[in-house]
């Protein structure tokens, strides 16, 4: 089993930056792919950013150069430094993990981008 809790989210104007984090707790040995996805009102919940196995982050293509994941300095936690905002990055963010072929969610944290 595997926990997350994520943080960070709120109200931003446009053009502003925010910073998500994600600790995950219970069985991190396991963890082999740990990231963000989104879920706007009326859309699919869709990738934004993420570590895998192999090693360096993927990026959904509307967000490149303009988000960043990190990771901290133990495994079990992730960052999503956001700049550069814009009203469609409003969403609820999702902080995932697989672990042994099991999908893990966090609660999901708000981000509202709007003047």
């Amino acid at each position: 089993q595997v926990q997350l809790v994520e943080s960070g989210g709120g109200l931003v104007q446009p053009g502003g930056s925010l910073r998500l984090s994600c600790a995950a707790s219970g069985s991190i040995f396991s963890i082999n792919v740990m990231g963000w996805y989104r879920q706007a009102p009326g859309k699919q919940r869709e990738l934004v950013a993420r570590f895998t196995s192999g090693g360096g982050p993927n990026y959904a293509d509307s967000v490149k150069d303009r988000f960043t994941i990190s990771r901290g300095n133990v495994k079990n936690i992730v960052y999503l430094q956001m700049n550069s905002l814009k009203p469609e990055d409003t969403a609820v963010y999702y902080c995932h993990t697989l672990s042994l072929g099991i999908d893990y969610w966090g609660q999901g944290t708000q981000v509202t981008v709007s003047s």
